[in-house]
């Protein structure tokens, strides 16, 4: 089976991938290396080249680099300066790369055509003229956006994978879904640490209002007052947006970050650091408000033996069970402060052993792949 992944996304590029939260591209390259692994040939196609071991396609990036010569500019400076510019090039760069891809398919070079990111709004018009099975994987909420509510339910009748049962709800009743497959990682790369120093709960991810992370910060606050002789301290990783312009870093975070009970230790863009980060947690908080449509972080955080707390939000109840973490359910803002720090103090009644077992069974890789590769046969029949 000759299987085309494309990851349309202009992060997707090794000058860019590394400086970025963008999940959906590790996973990309995960499963295709995966797929490759179980027999299949498997072809990679992004915007700009990417390390990976399996035969990459890369977009023609020559008038994009050529405007940033001009202006001095990296592709995160541009992107930071003038981000309509750097859209529209990037748009540009997509189409391209998308058009190149199905007339490939046409030629005969694959049996499948897999879009796998958040920028395959571009590809939906032109799939019914790929004389190939074309298959789209979102990563986001489909109603997240307003470009999102705008197309996607024009296209239901495509061919959709869903990451969680959660995220079809974005979608109309009737939409074409062939599976719900979740994420997976590798088991050997996140491993449980001997002995935990599990004397902090962890939050990962982007630092914005849909996230939470202002409950995890007062629910840490709250366990701490009721609990004195045992103290937590809440550690804070993730991207957030500095500026004077990000009233919820400015408002609702920053004033709170005293190295005592709440710290910010910055950004985690590798592995190594992310293990010893997630493994020396007594907990992962995932206090999110929206419809999370997976959450990449809690298998990560399973995969270390560290237990999850989380509201009921989008797919959460679908990775947290109780071998595994507490689930919160989602209320008002103080009560779900409340509950969160009752949740603290209730966590280390959760196995460790169980958590790393419980992403064993159900989180995986190699899963991961298996199921595409099941889905990718039911298109080809």
């Amino acid at each position: 089976m000759k299987v085309a992944i494309v990851v349309p996304h202009i992060f997707m590029h090794r000058n860019i991938l590394s400086k970025v939260i963008f999940s959906p591209g590790t996973l990309a390259i995960d499963l295709a290396e995966g797929l490759a692994r179980e027999g299949l040939e498997v072809t990679l196609a992004t915007p700009g080249p990417i390390d990976t071991v399996v035969p990459n396609i890369t977009a023609d990036l020559s008038t994009f680099e050529a405007e940033l010569v001009d202006r001095g500019d990296t592709y995160i400076d541009l992107l930071k300066k003038h981000p309509l510019t750097f859209i529209t090039l990037a748009r540009q760069v997509q189409s391209e790369l998308i058009a190149n891809i199905y007339k490939r398919a046409n030629d005969g070079e694959f049996d499948v055509v897999h879009v796998y990111t958040n920028e395959e709004d571009i590809a939906l018009p032109f799939a019914d003229l790929c004389r190939k099975p074309v298959l789209f994987t979102h990563h986001d909420p489909f109603n997240f956006l307003v470009k999102y509510k705008a197309v996607f339910p024009k296209y239901k009748h495509l061919n959709w994978l869903s990451i969680s049962d959660s995220q079809r709800r974005g979608m109309p009743d009737d939409t074409n879904w062939l599976d719900t497959i979740y994420h997976g990682i590798d088991p050997a790369a996140f491993s449980p640490i001997d002995d935990p120093s599990n004397d902090y709960i962890a939050y990962l991810g982007r630092i914005i209002e849909p996230k939470g992370v202002h409950l995890a910060i007062h629910a840490v606050k709250s366990y701490n007052q009721n609990n004195p002789n045992t103290p937590l301290k809440l550690k804070i990783a993730g991207k957030h947006y500095s500026g004077k312009k990000d009233k919820y870093w400015q408002d609702k975070i920053l004033p709170y970050i005293d190295t005592v009970e709440i710290e910010y230790v910055g950004f985690i863009n590798d592995r190594a650091t992310k293990q010893e980060f997630l493994g020396n947690a007594r907990a992962l908080i995932i206090p999110s408000v929206f419809e999370e449509p997976f959450g990449m972080v809690m298998i990560e955080a399973l995969a270390c033996g560290t237990p999850i707390i989380g509201l009921n939000s989008g797919a959460i109840p679908e990775v947290i069970t109780a071998k595994s973490g507490i689930l919160v359910t989602k209320e008002d803002e103080l009560t779900n402060i409340d509950n969160l720090s009752h949740a603290l103090a209730a966590i280390n009644a959760i196995d460790r052993t169980a958590c790393r077992l419980e992403f064993e069974e159900r989180f995986t890789l190699k899963r991961m792949c298996l199921s595409h590769i099941a889905a990718y046969e039911k298109l080809i029949g």
